[in-house]
This record gives C-alpha cells, structure tokens and sequence, in this order.
C-alpha cells in the first residue's frame, strides 16, 4: 500500500531582525522604557525631598506626636511648591506649543512686571503700613484678576482682530512689560531705604511669600486650568503641527490658540500672585523635560514636566535652607544651577 504524500509541515513565518517600526508618541520597546525610568526617577527624587522637607532637622524624635505636629506645619511650603510646579510646568509647555517657539515663556505677556508694579504702587502710595495692609486673600484674588484681565485684554485685542498674529502679541507684550518694570523702577527710586527694603524681599520668588490663607483659591484654580490642558492635550498636539496642518485637521487654530493662551493666564496668574516672579523656573522645566520625555505627546511631556518642577524646586527649597541657611531666595539657586544645566543641555545637542 503506497504511502500518502506527507503534508508540507506549516512554520511559522520567518521573522526579520529589523529595527522595530512602529508610530505613537513612544513607539519602540526602549522608548517606553526609557520613559518609565525616567517617570520612576523623578517620582523618587520628588518623593526623596518631599520626605526631607518634612522630616530633616526636626527637633523631635521620629513617630512621636511632637514629630508629625512639627511636619504638618511643614506641609504648606511642600503644597505651595506643588502648586508652583503645576502652574509654572503646564503654562509654559503649553504656551511654547501655542506659539511654535520652544524659547519663549509666559513671563514675556507681563505677568511678573504686573506683579512688581503693583507690589511697588503700594507701597509708593500708601509706606510700608500699605504692602501690610495690601496682603490676605482679597490682595490674592485682586492680583490674579488683574493678570488674567491683561491678559484677555491682549488676547481678544491681537488675536481676534483682522490682523491677528502671535507674533505681534508676543511683541506687544514685551513692551508693556518694558513699561510697567520702568514705572515700578521709577517709584522705587522714590522710596526711603527702610521702604525699599521691605518691598525687596517681595520681589524675590519665595515660598515665605505664600499664605496657606490663599491655598483654599489657589488650589482649586491650579487643578480646573491644570485639567482643562490635560483634558486639551491631544488637540495640543494637533497644534504643535503649524496653523496650516491644524486647520486642514478640522481644528479651528485661533479658537484652540486662545482657549489655551486663557488657561495659561490662569495658571501663571496663580504662580505669580502666589510666590512672586519665578522668571526662570517655566523655561528651565520645560526644557528638560522635553529632553527627558523625548516625544510630542503633552500627556506625556506634562507629568514628566510637572515632577522636573517639583524636584527642581524642592531640591532647591532643600538645598538653600539646610547648607545656605538662606531658604527666602530660591529663585537664586533656580537660576544658577538651572542655567548652567540649559547651557549644558543646549550645547551637547547643538539646537533647541
């Protein structure tokens, strides 16, 4: 009896050794988990100086009652550096994608000049008795208002006009915050020395300058901006691609560009009227993060940009107040070791 044919034995097909090739914000095997490491990084680096911020230098012994009383009162300061992080990481990140320049910050609408104009008027009108009386929650809320105001009020002006254009805005609000920094200069020439002194210390960012009285406003502001922009992340990525490309995609890029430039306003209002200026921190974080996070997706770029901020500043806060026994100036510390480390970063990759 003849034998049937044996049957052609199926094998799996044959299967090339290329790279991977694949599309997404993170779209091979070693781009996800460089990620991950970089997320889990930075949550033990924030996690590590949160931790010392409550824990270093307390009087008490560890576990007893005077212990966690003693870092409760330490809590403000690492919430009020939460917030900063938020507000300052979001706004700027979004702010660079919405104007297609990665180095621009928000500081250039005149937030921070409105800040110290305001700060000076008072107590150029009323002497050091008007910057204490000019403090508390309605001071807190008066000045988001006003930066916010300014801001919808170059925003509708420039943006919604027949001759609308980012860059003009940009311009624009350069020069009023040229004005409003020579004013206040002008005023504080006027001041006595013990005047200009109290109102240097406020001129500073600092996390003394924040009231846990203001934490009940700034709160829920920071995280209804902060989740309007995660919410907006993946149309934040559709205007990453140019007016062009987002209008042939059925997004309409002036409504999306303001809607955005708004929530921006809000969060740098908060930062600002919180901490005073911190003109460097914005532009720091999202530089590094792009270059951590390596990819255009914001729900991506956001928490990694948010956790450099908080880690930035924490280690910072950490840093100035138990070696420099200086903890009122971190924005000094911000700028040196944070620029010295864009200038790093910059001249080893040749290009922003």
């Amino acid at each position: 009896m003849a034998e049937a044919p044996a049957r052609p034995r199926t094998t799996p097909a044959t299967r090339t050794h290329g790279p991977e090739r694949a599309s997404g914000p993170l779209p091979t095997q070693r781009a996800r988990r460089r990620y991950r490491l970089v997320l889990g990084t930075l949550l033990a680096l924030a996690a590590l100086f949160a931790g010392g911020l409550l824990a270093w230098d307390n009087p008490m012994p560890l576990g007893t009652e005077g212990f966690w009383r003693i870092a409760e009162l330490r809590v403000t300061t690492v919430v009020v550096m939460l917030i900063v992080a938020v507000c300052q990481a979001l706004a700027t990140v979004s702010f660079q994608t919405v104007t297609n320049n990665r180095i621009v910050t928000p500081s250039l609408m005149g937030f921070e000049a409105l800040y110290v104009a305001v700060q000076t008027a008072a107590v150029y009108v009323l002497g050091v008795a008007g910057i204490q009386l000019f403090q508390g929650v309605g001071q807190f809320v008066l000045m988001v208002a006003l930066m916010v105001a300014l801001s919808l009020g170059l925003y509708g002006w420039l943006l919604t006009g027949r001759y609308g254009d980012i860059q003009i805005m940009l311009l624009i609000g350069i020069i009023i915050g040229g004005g409003l920094a020579s004013v206040a200069a002008f005023m504080q020439r006027m001041l006595t020395p013990s005047e200009f002194d109290v109102l240097t210390a406020r001129m500073f960012g600092s996390m003394s300058n924040a009231d846990a009285a203001y934490l009940p406003v700034a709160i829920p502001l920071c995280l209804a901006a902060g989740g309007a922009l995660w919410w907006q992340a993946k149309r934040l990525d559709v205007v990453a691609l140019g007016q062009d490309a987002c209008t042939n995609l059925g997004v309409d890029h002036r409504r999306q560009v303001i809607r955005v430039l708004f929530l921006v306003s809000v969060l740098m209002a908060v930062s600002t009227a919180l901490v005073g200026p911190m003109t460097f921190l914005g532009f720091l974080v999202a530089t590094l993060a792009y270059q951590a996070a390596d990819t255009y997706d914001h729900r991506h770029i956001f928490p990694v940009s948010v956790l450099i901020g908080f880690v930035v500043l924490a280690g910072s806060y950490f840093v100035m107040k138990n070696v420099f026994y200086a903890e009122g100036v971190v924005s000094i510390i911000i700028e040196m070791v944070g620029g010295s480390v864009f200038l790093l970063v910059i001249l080893r990759k040749g290009r922003l």
